[in-house]
This record gives structure tokens, C-alpha cells and sequence, in this order.
């Protein structure tokens, strides 16, 4: 099992390159070129892919869908830092340090 990247909120994160993403209904669906995987990054998950189209914050994107829903801070962080850190463990993402 690899190790879960350690993620801080003050962490810039941005989309990595070679992914094809595509709508089914309200969800986003994403083909990566790199490693011959298709994901279900569902509604939220399409959200959050959305958000990280150019480098920005993990505290940034938690700011922003605290903005569009109702949702406590402690599971929106929570919930965020999990998905950033599978689409990081699936080299998804570019972690810039």
C-alpha cells in the first residue's frame, strides 16, 4: 500500500496533463492517458477537478465549495485532503512544492 501524501492546506495542487475529462450528467468521468485508467470522479469529485484547473490551495478549494454548500469545515477539509490525495497516489494531480 502506498503512503498517503502527507497534505497540508496551505498545499498548491493543480490538474496534471495527458487526462480526458467528460460529462455524464452531473458527474465527470476522466480518462487517464498516462496510465490506461478510466475514473468516476462523481459530482463532487468534478467539482473539486474543476477547481484545481491552475495550481491553487487545498485551503482555496475548501474555501470555495464551504461558499457553494452546506457543509461543515472539519468534513470538507477532511473529505477534500482524501480525494486530493487518491488523485495524487494515481498521479492524477501535480503537487507543487
Amino acid at each position: 500500500m502506498e503512503k498517503q501524501l502527507e497534505l497540508a492546506l496551505n498545499l498548491l495542487v493543480s490538474q496534471a496533463e495527458g487526462n480526458i475529462v467528460s460529462d455524464m450528467g452531473n458527474e465527470k468521468v476522466m480518462l487517464s492517458v498516462e496510465n490506461g485508467k478510466y475514473y468516476n470522479l462523481g459530482e463532487m469529485g468534478g467539482v473539486i477537478w474543476e477547481l484545481i484547473e491552475s495550481p491553487v490551495t487545498i485551503a482555496e478549494v475548501v474555501e470555495s465549495l464551504l461558499a457553494q454548500y452546506e457543509v461543515g469545515r472539519a468534513e470538507c477539509e477532511e473529505q477534500v485532503t482524501a480525494f486530493i490525495n487518491k488523485l495524487s497516489e494515481e498521479g492524477l494531480i501535480e503537487v507543487h512544492r
